[in-house]
């Protein structure tokens, strides 16, 4: 997907301030059955297509308000994702605001997911 110049450079800024984890290494914290919460913000209608198993959805458009009822510790292991990783480094950068302190913008999402044909949980 083509975005805008302006929201890309709004993507970068954030990015600038988080942390970012790789497909391979969300893939090994579940194969360790690490502890950590895998959040999918992505629209209703994308997630309903199909998502990383294990991941819960908290859309991009809620989670700054739902995110202290799903998750209340501010240190727990979260790692976020979208379609590409624009969507998860703004949550991610905005969680930080919020005094969340161990947040992950997964790169890649779930496009560079499904590029590797990582397990999927389908309808």
């Amino acid at each position: 997907m083509k975005h805008s110049v302006a929201f890309e450079k709004l993507a970068e800024d954030a990015r600038a301030r988080i942390k970012e984890t790789t497909l391979e290494e969300v893939v090994s914290r579940q194969e360790r059955d690490q502890i950590f919460h895998l959040i999918d913000v992505r629209e209703d209608h994308e997630w309903q297509e199909g998502h990383i198993k294990g991941a819960i959805h908290i859309g991009r458009g809620i989670i700054e308000r739902d995110i202290e009822k799903e998750i209340p510790d501010y240190q727990a292991e979260i790692v976020l994702y979208c379609g590409g990783g624009y969507r998860s480094a703004l949550a991610c950068d905005n969680l930080q605001k919020m005094g969340y302190r161990n947040v992950f913008s997964m790169a890649g999402g779930i496009r560079g997911w499904r590029d590797r044909h990582l397990p999927e949980v389908k309808p």
